[in-house]
């Protein structure tokens, strides 16, 4: 199941294929960067839409010539002490203009996130009993105040800060 960043949980209607699955034409599909990377004329012919799963130890700068034709890049965390999909999420959207979706996969915390939409992610795959259990919907609500500029463009404190004291006249 997906969550959303405003809090709602709906059905993934992305495939994920293995690399030795066939594609079904008119199909949402996501594949693994060597698949992608040993068939890369059959996809970009594909009028549908694709999607890239992509592991954390992965530049983004390998796909950045690609990234027009994605509609879907799925980013792994493999475990919670694991951030390096952060980097990735924000360098796609920050300095490649990655404007399709980004999803996060694996292991995927409520604490975080609010922090992994803040670094640029749509979508987060999550069990979706536990997330209705646990409220999950309500950890983008949480907090509303942000010390660090980020991918979201959410107005920083210090910001916020000097602009009223300028409107302010001090």
């Amino acid at each position: 199941m997906l969550l959303d960043r405003n809090g709602t949980l709906r059905p993934d209607r992305w495939r994920h294929l293995a690399d030795d699955e066939a594609a079904i034409d008119g199909e949402a599909v996501t594949v693994s960067l060597a698949r992608w990377r040993a068939e890369s004329a059959r996809w970009s012919d594909r009028s549908a839409p694709l999607g890239l799963r992509l592991a954390n130890d992965v530049p983004p700068a390998e796909i950045a010539n690609a990234l027009d034709r994605l509609a879907l890049i799925v980013l792994d965390f493999p475990r919670f002490t694991d951030g390096r999909a952060y980097t990735q999420a924000r360098l796609l959207r920050e300095r490649y203009g990655f404007a399709g979706e980004l999803r996060a996969a694996g292991n995927v915390l409520r604490d975080q996130l609010l922090f992994m939409a803040r670094c640029g992610f749509d979508t987060f795959e999550v069990d979706a009993m536990r997330a209705q259990a646990e409220d999950w919907p309500r950890a983008f609500r949480e907090f509303d105040l942000f010390y660090q500029p980020a991918a979201d463009r959410r107005e920083p404190i210090l910001w916020r800060r000097l602009r009223l004291r300028q409107s302010a006249g001090g």
